[in-house]
């Protein structure tokens, strides 16, 4: 093109600008959603907004001190497996991580993943702001499943520099985003990139996690880190990236603002979230349940089971039902509608629109917590044995439900204390108990008793997913 034919172009493409959408709205492009009109507009720069958001992330280094066991076993792979480090003579060692954080308001209060400040035994954090300062923090709240974490910096002046969080169901698939973090521990760093997709939950590890994609690059330590939008607000918490090789490859992953805000006002509060309990099992929809459905979309989350008395049954909710719309906004699969609902809260109800016979019908769910267990249906595990540290709970349909476990008859262990025998040994909470020294365990009573009494060699069976994993270890 030659160069008075480019010129008249722009002329013509900087009058189409301003008329239609008029001088005060003709830099308005990221708010409206449309391509830059000109040459000049592709000059922008992302300095302003990096300028107001980048004080607001920090580093954020976790150590911790560990109680390991050294042993003359303690390079056998199949020792370590079934043993951990659990055997031998005593020693402490410092384990050191480091991640990034987003501070959500002026006293201090951060976001950040779970993953970044989970440690064993005695943890200390330190986060590390922009201009260099450094200050202890603490965690206020935390949640493995969701993989958040919330902090308070100690001792600070509550004046801090913040991000506001935004709505992050106004993001659309193609809008411009930038991640800011600390890769590898080379400082702050900012990446560029657009929303490549929304709704992800195929690596989810919980019923509840799905998240924003992104290709603006994040690698290891972005971890905890912000996700921006142009408007320089929090749209979401870098989590995890996807890779075979440990490098960004433009598919990264990040947890919505909309999710971390409930953690950060609630912990801000002083109250523990609560995921709204509906006594059913969803799944997610595939091709061979659409086609009995007879259904043309392999899209939405099939109800396959109610518990009675449970708030879906009590709202008319039937097993068959296909849930493909939660307050407005369609759900793709199970994990989809349990984020919904985990926005929504406690207290509130949900509406849903569900396809049943071929139409659609409309159901609102009340949202409640989950019933707690009964002072006979859980106990803490102590004492010498395997799973001292360990805390099991009869398996209760809110149980069951919280751990993501098909059955509902059992004992589950519910949690594992840091740095305890149980943890050691490498036990995790959805584990089933299956039997104790031969003898079947079908409640938290059978369990108390079999571990009361010592033993020379403890044997213990547990259920982990579909595998039944058989455990000897010496009293």
């Amino acid at each position: 093109m030659k160069k008075s034919t480019f010129g008249l172009a722009m002329a013509v493409l900087a009058a189409l600008a301003v008329f239609t959408f008029g001088p005060a709205d003709r830099f308005s492009f990221a708010q409206d959603k449309i391509p830059p009109p000109s040459r000049p507009a592709i000059q922008y720069s992302y300095a302003p907004i990096v300028r107001a958001a980048a004080p607001a992330v920090v580093n954020v280094y976790v150590r911790s001190r560990v109680q390991t066991f050294n042993t003359p076993f303690g390079n056998d792979p199949w020792f370590r497996r079934f043993f951990g480090e659990a055997f031998g003579q005593p020693s402490e060692r410092v384990m050191s991580s480091l991640g990034s954080g987003v501070i959500v308001s002026p006293d201090g209060l951060i976001v950040t993943n779970s993953h970044v400040v989970k440690g064993r035994g005695e943890t200390e954090i330190r986060v590390a702001l922009s201009d260099k300062r450094e200050f202890d923090a603490k965690v206020i709240a935390q949640d493995e499943k969701a993989d958040i974490a919330v902090l308070k910096i100690e001792n600070g002046d509550g004046k801090f520099q913040f991000l506001q969080f935004d709505d992050s169901d106004s993001l659309e698939v193609g809008d411009l985003v930038l991640a800011i973090g600390n890769p590898f521990g080379v400082g702050q760093t900012v990446t560029s990139g657009i929303v490549s997709a929304l709704s992800r939950s195929e690596m989810a590890e919980s019923d509840s996690q799905v998240f924003i994609q992104t290709d603006a690059a994040i690698n290891p330590g972005n971890s905890g880190g912000a996700l921006v939008d142009m408007s320089g607000r929090l749209v979401g918490i870098n989590t995890m990236i996807y890779s075979q090789t440990g490098g960004s490859v433009g598919i990264g992953f990040a947890i919505p603002s909309n999710l971390v805000r409930v953690y950060a006002e609630s912990a801000a509060q002083g109250r523990k979230v609560e995921r709204p309990w509906i006594g059913a099992k969803l799944e997610a929809m595939s091709h061979d349940i659409a086609e009995g459905l007879g259904l043309k979309r392999v899209s939405g989350a099939v109800v396959t089971r109610l518990y009675d008395k449970g708030p879906a049954a009590d709202a008319g909710l039937n097993a068959g039902d296909v849930i493909t719309n939660v307050d407005g906004v369609e759900v793709a699969d199970a994990r989809a509608v349990y984020y919904r609902l985990a926005t929504r809260g406690i207290g509130q109800t949900a509406k849903l629109v569900v396809i049943r016979n071929g139409s659609n019908v409309d159901i609102s769910l009340p949202l409640i917590a989950a019933p707690k267990p009964g002072k006979n249906d859980a106990r803490n595990l102590s004492g010498n044995n395997p799973l001292d540290g360990a805390r099991i709970s009869n398996i209760l349909p809110s149980v069951a439900d919280e751990l993501s476990i098909d059955q509902t008859d059992g004992v589950a262990i519910v949690s594992v204390r840091n740095g305890s025998v149980a943890q050691n040994l490498g036990f995790q909470p959805g584990d089933i108990i299956v039997s104790i020294q031969g003898k079947n365990i079908t409640n938290v009573l059978d369990a108390e008793t079999a571990v009361a009494t010592r033993q020379r060699v403890w044997q213990v069976s547990v259920k982990r997913g579909a595998r039944v994993l058989q455990l000897q270890v010496p009293g």
